[in-house]
């Protein structure tokens, strides 16, 4: 399986209004239908945020359960959740949700720092520790949020300690104000920075979506695409979920290379089997 290609369409996010991506899904049926009409397109996971009934983003279990459980009467889609979808949030809050839904991936944001301008992300020593090891305890992946370098090494750490296992994957987010730039270049040095039996894949927000996307594609990386980072199809154009995914197809398929089926995906990423 050297040249499939795992694609996840991240579908919502925790801020982003209708009143600035009219297609973003916000209830539960609403983010179903995308994760559905994601997958019949060909994408390989999913990765869901939720929203309150003010369309912000929230860690409700049952708003999780409703979704996940609707995904999952219609398709065999890989399921992965985030833990930092509201930023009120308790840290307690953030993990409640994975032992009451039970995905396969869950959301490991590696470290703190200054999301500009909004405010500090905040992912303290103590919390990822328990967080690593209550996905352990459970059967589900991490995937290993990285916004910059220093938090690679932290993981490391975290992994010495017991609250990572490996192989682990790594999601290398590009292009948030705060964290590494959106650049080939940002890229190419994170990548080098992860461990040799790590699999990763990359994103870049906005504008850089496209060009981080076509980078990773060549170092041999999987892929995110989705409203939750990016808006537009082209510029002035909004997107929908399935119009980037379909377009992130043609482009794999371009590069002589093929999107895995959600179970070449469970293989790939050495999950536990539903």
């Amino acid at each position: 399986m050297a040249n499939k290609v795992v694609l996840t369409a991240a579908l919502t996010g925790a801020v982003t209004p209708k009143e600035i991506a009219p297609y973003i899904p916000i209830t539960p049926a609403e983010i179903a239908e995308d994760a559905y009409k994601c997958w019949k397109a060909g994408a390989s996971v999913v990765h869901l945020h939720m929203r309150d009934d003010e369309g912000l983003g929230t860690m409700d279990k049952y708003k999780f359960k409703e979704t996940i459980d609707r995904i999952r009467d219609k398709c065999d889609v890989v399921i992965n959740v985030t833990t930092a979808g509201d930023h009120r949030a308790t840290d307690d809050q953030r993990m409640e949700h994975l032992a009451f839904v039970q995905p396969e991936i869950a959301s490991f944001d590696a470290g703190s720092f200054n999301w500009m301008p909004g405010g500090v992300f905040v992912n303290s020593p103590q919390f990822l520790s328990k967080l690593g090891s209550t996905m352990l305890e459970l059967g589900i992946k991490p995937e290993i949020e990285i916004f910059d370098s220093g938090m690679i090494h932290a993981c490391k750490y975290y992994l010495e300690k017991g609250h990572l296992a490996a192989p682990m994957h790594f999601q290398l987010v590009l292009g948030v104000l705060g964290g590494a730039m959106a650049t080939v270049e940002d890229l190419v040095y994170l990548k080098s920075l992860l461990p040799k039996d790590s699999t990763w894949s990359a994103f870049g927000i906005g504008r850089a979506h496209l060009p981080i996307l076509m980078s990773t594609l060549a170092m041999g990386g999987n892929i995110r695409v989705g409203l939750e980072d990016n808006v537009y199809y082209k510029k002035g154009v909004h997107a929908t979920n399935v119009s980037l995914v379909e377009r992130a197809i043609r482009i794999i398929n371009e590069a002589d290379k093929a999107v895995a089926t959600p179970d070449e995906a469970r293989e790939l990423l050495g999950l536990k089997k539903r």
